[in-house]
């Protein structure tokens, strides 16, 4: 009886042992590399597995009939631009499709011009043309800034995209008095300027090649000169309520 007892401790003490004790180092490399278990093709219990049913390699439904249509519409809201004025008719600034439209369906705006071949939004009630303007119903204070900020588009506005020594259509903004030679980059010294000048000009003064600007390069005055120098890609329709800048 007491050998029994004895056998018995030493197999709980050796069990116990193996799990206090410190694992050995070949169990930690057999437990850290194990494979994880291939179940496609050894299925669950009550489960088959089909092949033909797999759908994790096979691309979403209607990828391949309509990627041109989906491409087209993503394109189109996000490049789509809607005009915002002030309940004063003062530009504000250009509003991305999507932003318009809530913005007249919640009634926080009027839409002033309709674009008759503009996309149409559907919704489960109703159809929308995706107006050209909108008008704020309440009148929101713009804070006043002295100067417009000079950018590459307010720029080719302000030139009206000519060429400010022949009066080509301009591509490049050159420097009156070149940057190498003390030229500032600011409105009085930037004008839009052809390629062709451009390079014909280099860093040469215009009294060195006799040439003279067309018109003197002011710096543009108005709130909508500050969405014109955002603005690359202008609808036609907003030239009426953007001034002698947009014309």
């Amino acid at each position: 009886m007491a050998q029994g007892k004895k056998r018995r401790s030493h197999r709980s003490s050796a069990g116990t042992a193996g799990l206090t004790g410190p694992i050995p180092a070949s169990s930690l490399h057999r437990v850290s590399h194990r494979p994880a278990p291939d179940f496609s093709h050894h299925p669950a219990p009550g489960l088959s597995h089909h092949p033909a049913q797999d759908f994790s390699h096979r691309p979403a439904q209607g990828a391949e009939t309509h990627p041109l249509g989906r491409h087209d519409s993503a394109s189109i809201w996000s490049r789509r631009r809607v005009l915002l004025l002030n309940s004063t008719y003062e530009p504000l600034t250009a509003l991305p499709m999507r932003r318009a439209i809530v913005m007249v369906i919640c009634g926080k705006a009027d839409v002033v011009h309709h674009d008759p071949t503009g996309p149409v939004i559907h919704s489960a009630t109703q159809s929308i043309v995706v107006p050209s303007v909108i008008q704020l119903r309440s009148y929101v204070r713009v804070p006043y800034r002295a100067r417009v900020p000079m950018t590459r588009a307010a720029l080719m506005h302000r030139d009206r995209f000519c060429c400010a020594y022949c009066g080509a259509k301009a591509d490049t903004v050159d420097h009156v008095v070149p940057r190498s030679r003390g030229g500032e980059h600011s409105w009085e010294n930037c004008v839009a300027c052809c390629s062709t000048c451009n390079h014909r000009k280099g860093d040469k003064l215009l009294t060195e090649l006799g040439w003279a600007l067309r018109r003197a390069p002011l710096p543009p005055t108005g709130q909508h000169w500050r969405l014109l120098s955002t603005v690359k890609e202008m609808d036609p329709a907003w030239a009426r309520y953007l001034g002698e800048g947009a014309a």
